[in-house]
């Protein structure tokens, strides 16, 4: 068949006229009567949408998450919008979208049958399609549908097709509209909602977008643009097509002089003048990768979040304003603590550091670092997964003595009680393995470099053998010591699978009996060990950790969180006593090298740990007002021995708690220990220092001496352990400690 094509000229009058007549007939139609059955058809749908349009409870809005003092830390959201009140508008943008959508807008009432006619009209003497029909009210109704209503891809895409029927409702809709509201709000309300290209939503982002400016503050040339660019965001894109939105927005500028809010003289000032934009758009990163150093807390927030019913969804339309407990100068100590002493780009280590305070009656989280940047860029070895605060490495080591002193001494054992070290104990129904050559059904551990044959509990937490634990551990068994781990504060231990993906860590050890808890061998969240040491702090008291301290709605209104009861984990007076009795691993113990080197003198309850394969290495802190951990493991698939100085994966393992890990924290903590109470152990009922049971114990030591040794799990201590400190009574030792506190204020 032989094809012909139409003239050019032809055909651009025939779409003219062809889209003249949808128009007019879509103007009239309605209101003449004709295809009501289009309307009425879906009548109780638009009821809903005009009634949800008017109450504006669903526009997106993208919210922020603050420190405690305010400063933003991330911005999430689906949309990039905030919204803003006529008030913050200026009168020049107001101007300028009203002179170039919908120069009637302030006569007619929802829909221009006279705009209408007029843009057939018009798009009939230019022989194209040179003028559009809509008003604001119909393209607020259109947007509205698009990009707040609709569920899936198949409903935007109804929003804006350009069918008869649909344009129908959208009148009829403009019209109910127009009824409901000023013209004010509605103009108010389409200039929050539309979009304005470059991910920015709303006329408070695009100001800001394009020339770092509030909304209140547009000059007639930034509302000119922006005014203009509504008509196609894509097309006339500053950045990739400037000519393009120059000559639109002077358009604008003209259109404003026809509509006499602008004199032709200014109008022809600004229309020789540059667009202004700025050098790039200044889109504010979405979600915790904008966070920076903050990432992992941000990330910890939005799963804090969740599980108080705000989904991450629904913060990303929200608009909610979140401020949490980080302490900026905190969380800036920690990471540069942390990666000073881990690289962030080592491959197959990294190291976690948490820090809360008990404040408030609360643990709220402070800081929480990681060695490694919070990204996506794997060469560099950037990770998004949270390394601070989930199930991590191969466990803390011989922190988890502290557990089985603590039942210790619920049982009656002191801090002056004198324990035997022998250098090997083998015990029955605890587990099978252990050191070499032990018997079978047997579990066996050894200590490793010498040891005094006996020593106190308080020296013993100093300097950490394993064999006096273990025999604890026998006595008193392992449910209990297990139960005082999970209520310190370990309670991701009580999740189905936590332990080998089918039981929890509860319940496999409690049913096996398994004495190798004492040890810590199995992989903790870093964020709940410091909560442990929260809980010590806090007088025994576990409180669940807090990262934020108020969430607002998009409309100010304070959101109430159902947080978690706090609950007494074990005895005030066993916990205070204890948190004394853990104040010699930094003078005199396994963290004492890592405290001088790092020019800490304070007061500190302390433990280090490092587990028997070197695999994973802890330190854990506290005073009565700050409370931190951190734990360096392995991070990669294939986990290694882990050596020290510099941290990184190894043949034979080298590394210590009392190493990088007690450095971090220490390194961590100089700068914000005075802000949090300074550093000081907690007064203690002093039979804790006998104990409440010499039956079970045995005797009691007046010396309170620590002497060197190993640092607890099967390896010595490094060669650069200070020596031990000098014998005087424990009433002598903290008079000390209180003279040297009081005279320190002084300088």
């Amino acid at each position: 068949m032989l094809r012909v094509d139409a003239p050019k000229p032809f055909l651009k009058l025939f779409l003219a006229i062809l889209a003249g007549g949808v128009l007019l007939a879509a103007a009239i139609l309605p209101f003449a009567g004709a295809s009501g059955w289009v309307v009425n058809a879906s009548t109780d749908t638009m009821n809903s949408n005009v009634q949800d349009i008017s109450e504006n409870n669903t526009v997106p809005l993208r919210s922020r998450i603050t420190d405690r003092d305010g400063q933003t830390i991330a911005w999430i959201y689906n949309q990039n919008r905030t919204e803003v009140p006529s008030k913050k508008i200026s009168r020049a943008m107001k101007d300028s979208i009203v002179a170039i959508e919908d120069r009637r807008f302030y006569d007619h009432k929802g829909v221009d049958i006279r705009g209408t006619m007029r843009a057939a009209l018009a798009n009939l003497s230019s022989g194209g399609v040179s003028e559009g029909a809509s008003t604001i009210n119909q393209q607020y109704v259109k947007n509205y549908l698009w990009l707040i209503d609709a569920e899936n891809e198949d409903e935007a895409a109804q929003a804006i097709e350009t069918s008869l029927p649909r344009k129908l409702r959208e009148m009829k809709m403009a019209r109910d509209l127009d009824r409901e509201l000023s013209k004010d709000e509605i103009l108010t309300r389409y200039l929050n909602l539309v979009s304005f290209g470059n991910s920015a939503f709303g006329v408070q982002a695009a100001a800001q977008t394009y020339f770092g400016v509030n909304a209140e503050d547009l000059d007639d040339n930034q509302s000119a643009f922006l005014a203009g660019i509504v008509q196609s965001t894509s097309a006339l894109d500053p950045y990739t097509n400037p000519e393009g939105a120059k000559k639109r927005r002077n358009a604008v500028l003209q259109a404003r002089v026809t509509a006499k809010t602008l004199p032709q003289s200014k109008a022809d000032e600004l229309a020789a003048k540059p667009l202004g934009v700025l050098e790039e758009p200044a889109i504010p990163t979405n979600g915790c990768i904008g966070a920076g150093r903050s990432g992992f807390f941000c990330d910890y927030v939005l799963q804090y979040l969740e599980g108080k019913g705000i989904s991450k969804d629904e913060i990303t339309k929200g608009g909610y304003t979140i401020r949490t407990t980080l302490d900026s100068k905190a969380q800036r100590s920690a990471e540069n603590a942390a990666r000073g002493k881990v690289a962030p780009d080592q491959d197959g280590v990294a190291a976690a550091t948490d820090y809360l305070a008990p404040i408030d009656g609360k643990h709220q989280v402070l800081a929480m670092a990681s060695s490694r940047t919070y990204g996506l860029n794997q060469k560099k070895r950037e990770s998004v997964l949270p390394l601070t605060h989930s199930l991590q490495g191969h466990g803390a080591g011989s922190v988890f003595k502290i557990f089985a002193a603590a039942a210790a001494m619920e049982e009656g054992m002191g801090l002056n009680t004198n324990l035997a070290v022998p250098t090997r104990a083998e015990v029955e129904g605890m587990g099978a393995g252990g050191a070499r050559g032990c018997p079978a059904n047997k579990y066996c551990v050894e200590n490793a470099g010498a040891y005094k044959p006996n020593m106190t509990l308080k020296e013993a937490l100093a300097t950490s053998p394993n064999t006096p634990f273990i025999e604890m551990a026998e006595k008193i068994g392992m449910k209990r010591i297990v139960d005082i781990a999970i209520k310190l504060g370990l309670r991701s231990y009580k999740d189905k699978g936590s332990f080998d993906g089918e039981n929890s860590v509860e319940s496999y050890v409690k049913d096996n009996n398994l004495g190798s808890f004492v040890l810590g061998p199995t992989a903790v969240d870093p964020l709940e060990l410091s909560n442990v040491a929260a809980s010590l702090a806090d007088h025994g008291r576990w409180c669940e950790p807090l990262p934020v301290l108020s969430i607002r709605d998009r409309n100010g209104e304070d959101v109430e969180l159902e947080e978690a009861d706090c609950e007494q984990a074990i005895d005030k007076s066993i916990a205070d006593a204890l948190a004394n009795g853990m104040g010699s691993d930094a003078q005199s113990g396994t963290a004492a090298a890592a405290a001088r080197a790092e020019g800490w003198s304070a007061s500190v309850s302390a433990k280090t740990g490092t587990t028997e394969t070197s695999f994973s290495a802890a330190f854990l802190g506290f005073t009565p007002g700050w409370a931190g951990s951190t734990y360096i493991f392995n991070d990669g698939g294939t986990p290694q021995n882990l050596c020290t100085s510099p941290v990184r994966q190894c043949g034979s393992g080298n590394l210590y708690g009392g190493n990088e890990p007690a450095r971090i924290f220490f390194e961590a903590s100089k700068p914000m220990i005075d802000k949090y109470g300074g550093g000081k152990l907690p007064s203690y009922d002093k039979k804790y220092d006998a104990g409440t049971d010499h039956g079970k114990w045995g005797s009691s030591s007046n010396s309170g001496n620590d002497s060197g040794g190993g640092e607890g799990t099967t390896r010595p201590q490094s060669a650069d352990s200070p020596p031990p400190e000098l014998n005087l009574p424990p009433e002598v030792q903290r008079g000390l400690e209180d003279l040297d506190d009081f005279l320190r204020q002084f300088q």
